[in-house]
């Protein structure tokens, strides 16, 4: 035990898709770890994201969206993610939509309370409701549902509340010592980054089904004399999906390019030098060795 009453723990973000998991995580950290967009499942790894303050630190696990929707590999592996998270936590953050509670919600939380983890459920976008009174009877029914520590309105997206969720989760935290060194804000590589802001991209251009058939491959990341110098490389699984990321004359994928480089900097602060190719894998989201190879192992 820390002899400062330091206090460190891990914590993680459990949720359906698409209920601002990410975007907290973000705002939390105070830089981009997680890509994001409106479209559900974009995030498809487990990733940690480190908060060290005076009172000590919180490991933050951001994890996919746990869903019901489909049996396919890439679903399963979805999930396997999300529940393995789950298993050496000190802390759970439930985040659910502000005014909606739906199937989905209800099996995340029959997920979570087999681990009988002391829980905070977070009402994410209260930003979007107009009338903040139609909140109180939302936050009534689903204070019952479960024995959860705190029940804590907020918006991910424009910050309200989060410092006092963020006052909360270190209280939860058991006194130890910190894990991690203070400067450093997540355990992933640079190379898993640069493909995350290049299928970010992506996910955020094309519309239903191409940004489920898609995954993306860093086959080469090297600093040279402070240049990064890397080559990514785009899998879908049919040619027409090809074609239209490529676009006519090559347009398209020069847009994704572009604003995936300019991420790329703002995150890594050096010069980027981005090459990017795509290339077909037939059915490669429900194929479980290309799954595998395409770096979704266990």
């Amino acid at each position: 035990m820390s002899e400062t009453n330091n206090r460190c723990g891990f914590t993680a973000i459990v949720g359906r898709p698409n209920v601002g998991k990410s975007t907290l995580l973000n705002r939390i950290i105070g830089q981009k770890l997680a890509i994001t967009s409106h479209k559900p499942q974009t995030t498809r790894h487990s990733i940690l994201g480190v908060k060290t303050d005076t009172g000590g630190q919180i490991v933050y696990v951001d994890t996919p969206g746990l869903h019901t929707r489909g049996n396919q590999p890439m679903n399963k592996y979805l999930n396997r993610t999300a529940k393995s998270a789950l298993a050496d936590v000190d802390l759970l953050l439930f985040v659910v939509e502000a005014l909606r509670w739906t199937e989905e919600d209800e099996s995340v939380l029959k997920t979570i309370s087999k681990y009988g983890l002391k829980c905070i459920l977070i009402i994410n976008k209260v930003d979007k409701i107009k009338q903040k009174e139609e909140l109180l009877p939302f936050l009534s029914e689903v204070s019952d549902k479960y024995s959860f520590s705190e029940v804590i309105p907020l918006s991910a997206l424009n910050g309200a509340n989060v410092s006092e969720l963020e006052q909360k989760v270190l209280a939860a935290m058991p006194e130890g010592d910190n894990i991690y060194p203070e400067d450093q804000l997540t355990d992933r590589s640079e190379r898993f980054f640069a493909a995350e802001f290049v299928r970010e991209q992506l996910t955020q251009r094309y519309a239903q089904e191409i940004p489920y058939a898609l995954t993306v491959e860093i086959e080469k990341f090297e600093v040279v004399k402070g240049l990064y110098r890397i080559n990514a490389l785009i899998w879908v699984e049919r040619q027409g999906q090809k074609n239209i990321i490529i676009g006519k004359n090559g347009e398209a994928l020069k847009e994704v390019a572009m604003q995936a480089r300019k991420e790329m900097e703002k995150f890594f602060d050096h010069k980027v030098y981005l090459r990017v190719w795509v290339k077909v894998k037939k059915s490669w989201s429900t194929d479980s060795k290309s799954l595998h190879q395409l770096g979704y192992g266990d």
